[in-house]
């Protein structure tokens, strides 16, 4: 399968090539995904501002299990793979708990503060809410300010699902495979 739209190929406008340059990742080329949506400035601007990979109200474990499990429930292999190559790692997600963000239920290996995430991601993916109970439990553990940014992860990946797989972006050379 090959991608619907071509990514753009340097030279880049300036404002572009500045923010790839700040987003490296491996390999030669910047992330097919920012390349492509650099075809227009616009477009690569507001979605390059509008991420959360910065230190914020969720520790890098609890961020990470959140976009894996997005990105699995939406089946963007695209995405979920990058982000195990590059951040798993450093959020202590070996080979058993990203084959656990992938399958269904909430698996043994999650601690109950994990689990809560996984339940978390799976009711804001099939609903697009959160009932009051999950809210309370959320509340227990996560601050106001870590309950928003959650919400927003959630919905920027399955934002960024949509893109991967819509625009049919093939994986990076250095992504972990996606499990089936």
């Amino acid at each position: 399968m090959s991608p619907r739209i071509d990514p753009a190929r340097a030279p880049y406008p300036p404002a572009v090539a500045r923010t790839l340059r700040q987003l490296k990742t491996p390999g030669d080329e910047p992330l097919a995904l920012f390349r492509t949506l650099a075809r227009d400035e616009r477009l690569f601007a507001r979605f390059t501002g509008g991420g959360l990979l910065d230190p914020g109200h969720l520790s890098l474990t609890d961020r990470e299990i959140v976009i894996h499990r997005i990105c699995a429930l939406n089946g963007c292999g695209y995405e979920w793979g990058v982000h195990a190559a590059i951040f798993a790692p450093a959020a202590g997600l070996d080979a058993e708990r990203l084959a656990a963000t992938v399958a269904p239920g909430i698996a043994a290996c999650w601690t109950p503060h994990e689990a809560l995430l996984i339940a978390f991601c799976d009711a804001v993916n099939a609903r697009a809410d959160l009932d009051d109970a999950l809210w309370a439990r959320l509340g227990e553990a996560f601050s106001e300010a870590a309950r928003i940014e959650l919400m927003m992860l959630a919905g920027f990946y399955r934002t960024v699902s949509l893109l991967a797989n819509g625009l049919r972006l093939e994986p990076e050379p250095f992504a972990t495979p996606f499990p089936t």
